[in-house]
């Protein structure tokens, strides 16, 4: 993963309220904990993001509304340069940060009691919380679906709300082409 990668994921964590830490980073994406800091810094400094570290949750927040530049990783970024070069001149934040978001993981929380079930998701699973509850992050939603439903185990969405909605959209649908078939 690129630094671009390791800073738009520390971004989202700060802006959803996580408090993530240059640890957190570190053992995120297995890298040093000072090319971590590094990278704190860099979002505090060159990009002036307003973080502030809360020793009570120890990590950090930002003591303001922010909205990360623009930033892609991508190998063919010299298709998106005109597109890179219009939004930096734009100034419509929201615009800004719908381009940011389709670049970020996207995180749900799964109740999974099943052990291999677990160890068949390890690729998208972050972290374990209690209750055999996994803090899931996949690029797709429909990806994401697909293997939830390919597992044939019994997985819970637990959050967000609206993935879990989807889910129940989709398996109703999937119910509903297969209860009759034509002959």
């Amino acid at each position: 993963m690129s630094a671009n990668d390791r800073i738009q994921w520390f971004h989202k964590k700060v802006t959803d309220g996580c408090f993530p830490n240059a640890t957190h980073l570190s053992e995120r994406f297995g890298i040093s904990h000072r090319q971590a800091q590094r990278d704190v810094d860099y979002l505090r400094k060159k990009l002036e993001a307003p973080l502030e570290y809360n020793s009570e949750r120890k990590g950090y927040t930002y003591s303001e509304h922010f909205v990360l530049p623009v930033m892609t990783g991508t190998t063919n970024d010299a298709d998106y340069r005109d597109v890179l070069m219009g939004l930096r001149d734009f100034n419509d934040r929201a615009a800004a940060q719908s381009f940011i978001q389709m670049q970020l993981p996207y995180t749900a929380l799964l109740e999974i009691n099943d052990k291999m079930t677990v160890m068949n998701l390890r690729s998208i699973i972050v972290s374990e919380e209690p209750r055999h509850r996994y803090r899931c992050e996949f690029p797709s939603i429909e990806l994401f679906l697909g293997i939830i439903m390919s597992t044939g185990a019994d997985i819970r969405v637990i959050e967000p709300d609206w993935l879990r909605s989807r889910l129940v959209t989709f398996a109703k649908r999937v119910l509903e082409c297969n209860s009759t078939i034509d002959e």
